[in-house]
């Protein structure tokens, strides 16, 4: 936003030639300036935000929180499988991109494809070729 707010609040309006009327769906946005870093509430928060080291945070459950995911046994732990398993969910959404990219050019067969992409079985990809189909 260029400003060194906090929050930017943010509505949203019908524009009947000069005027603007409040489009009241009940919807609010509220984007908070990541980088602000004032000596209120929200200043401090967004420190510890961006904090690495839980001994310099301004809020202790949230140091407690991240000493725990950052220094206790089982905390790393948890955050180690947490990693983990986005890692590989990543891993299983680029395979299924590429399969995709590579049923729609249709150079090569669903076999021939599993040869390029194990981490999709012969049925996984014949399920994304369904759904290839159906959107064409």
């Amino acid at each position: 936003m260029k400003g060194n707010q906090p929050i930017y609040p943010v509505e949203r309006y019908v524009t009947i030639k000069e005027n603007k009327v409040l489009f009241g769906d009940g919807s609010h946005i509220i984007y908070v300036n990541g980088k602000y870093r004032g000596n209120d509430e929200i200043g401090k928060l967004m420190h510890d935000f961006s904090c690495t080291n839980p001994e310099d945070m301004n809020y202790e459950a949230l140091a407690k929180q991240a000493r725990y995911f950052k220094q206790d046994e089982k905390g790393v732990a948890i955050m180690c499988k947490i990693m983990e398993d986005m890692r590989n969910e990543a891993a299983l959404n680029n395979a299924k991109e590429t399969a995709i990219r590579m049923i729609k050019k249709r150079k090569m067969s669903l076999e021939e494809i599993a040869d390029y992409i194990p981490a999709l079985s012969l049925d996984e990809l014949k399920q994304l070729e369904a759904e290839v189909m159906q959107m064409a």
